[in-house]
């Protein structure tokens, strides 16, 4: 829940977003549909929810109707200022029930980052489907590509850009 962002340290942001749960349908609950159209992403592991054997996977629609936000930020991979937009990856979690320590993201070449969970609740890292409104190809990073604001909380290092992988297909919560 995006909403928490800067307001609560991330394990009081988890116990607030448990509280929430528990009030309402829990994420055990939560039932996905499948995909309609090609799956772009899968995600695995230490999940609750599921729609397909062991796992959950996207189509581009149903990433979109989480709910998307934009992140404008310098990268070291474009000219200027970009605005991407995408699901923030606290919300996909959350959704999914994900209950691990840190997130393995594979790209379709085979690079695969490790991610802290606690990086998704301090810092407001999107998966973005789109660049300056355009949805992304494969051949130019797409399509979906994980951002972090690295202008607005001063991230730009090595160590934030080896976690912005793009091409993701596959997330492993572990």
């Amino acid at each position: 829940m995006s909403w928490l962002k800067g307001r609560f340290t991330p394990v009081m942001a988890a116990l607030a977003v448990s509280s929430v749960l528990s009030f309402g349908a829990s994420a055990q609950d939560t039932q996905l549909d499948s995909p309609e159209g090609d799956v772009i992403l899968r995600v695995e592991g230490k999940i609750n929810v599921t729609n397909a054997e062991d796992a959950a996977v996207f189509d581009r629609a149903m990433l979109e109707a989480l709910g998307t936000e934009t992140v404008k930020t310098t990268t070291p991979w474009h000219d200027g200022t970009v605005a991407f937009e995408g699901v923030p990856v606290e919300d996909l979690l959350e959704l999914l029930g994900a209950e691990g320590k840190e997130v393995v993201a594979m790209a379709l070449n085979d690079y695969s980052t490790v991610i802290p969970i606690t990086d998704f609740y301090e810092h407001g890292v999107i998966l973005a489907l789109k660049r300056d409104g355009e949805y992304m190809p494969i051949s130019d990073k797409g399509p979906l590509f994980i951002i972090y604001p690295y202008d607005g909380e001063n991230l730009h290092s090595q160590l934030y850009y080896a976690r912005s992988a793009w091409q993701v297909a596959r997330l492993v919560v572990r």
